[in-house]
């Protein structure tokens, strides 16, 4: 079943409380992306503001506290991050109900599939596993990676990290292609998607649609979103 889930890319905390207040009853799933600075050039909550220091990241560290409105959401998070693998346990306890990782951030494929194939059975049990593959990427890695995750994260653009960018056609022939020689694969899509192109995507194959500017710089983002969903 297709789905559209919200994402977040956010420098304040307390502005992406605000925003997960605006989805409450609205979503069950907030795509949440966290960037580094080191992995891709942006920076988003919790490293633009001290990293492990931000206050309210290390009270959920420490689990004092959760997620805004845990209690509603499965989260999804999108680890642009120079040591998502180092530091996945720590990750863990933001309490996502999703994981995307960009191996082409790691260099060495082999030691992702390793991380992979190592990852604790009550993790593999409970959360699922994306890969994120950018426009560009070589495609045979991507099929190889595909049989040690829960589902491919197409990246709309290869400058990622960023909000508002334009959706690449090659993306769209990857997910043709990926859903034509990987029967079954769930394929997420994720940057560049606007209420122009959605129905195409869906189309193509995309079984999510991760969307951040076409509803948060829309003038009535609940109202965006609701016609984003009245496409599936």
């Amino acid at each position: 079943m297709s789905e559209i889930i919200p994402a977040i890319l956010e420098k304040d905390f307390d502005e992406i409380k605000n925003k997960l207040t605006a989805l409450r009853g609205q979503v069950k799933c907030a795509h949440i992306d966290i960037c580094d600075g080191i992995a891709v050039p942006s920076v988003s909550w919790p490293f633009s503001s001290g990293g492990i220091d931000d206050y309210n990241f290390h009270k959920i560290m420490n689990e004092e506290e959760g997620m805004p409105f845990w209690e509603e959401f499965d989260f999804e998070f999108d680890l642009m991050v120079a040591d998502a693998v180092e530091n996945f346990d720590l990750y863990m306890k933001l309490g996502g109900k999703r994981m995307i990782f960009h191996p082409d951030m790691k260099g060495d494929v082999e030691e992702f599939e390793h991380f992979l194939e190592g990852l604790d059975m009550y993790v593999r049990d409970n959360v699922e596993i994306g890969v994120a593959f950018r426009p560009s990427d070589d495609l045979s890695v991507v099929s190889r990676l595909s049989h040690k995750a829960d589902f491919l994260h197409c990246m709309g653009s290869d400058k990622i990290g960023f909000q508002g960018e334009a959706f690449s056609e090659k993306a769209l022939e990857n997910i043709k292609f990926l859903k034509k020689s990987l029967p079954g694969v769930v394929i997420s899509v994720d940057i560049g998607v606007n209420l122009q192109n959605a129905q195409k995507i869906l189309d193509a194959g995309a079984d999510r649609l991760s969307i951040g500017s076409g509803i948060w710089k829309n003038k009535d983002p609940i109202g965006a979103l609701q016609s984003f969903e009245s496409l599936l």
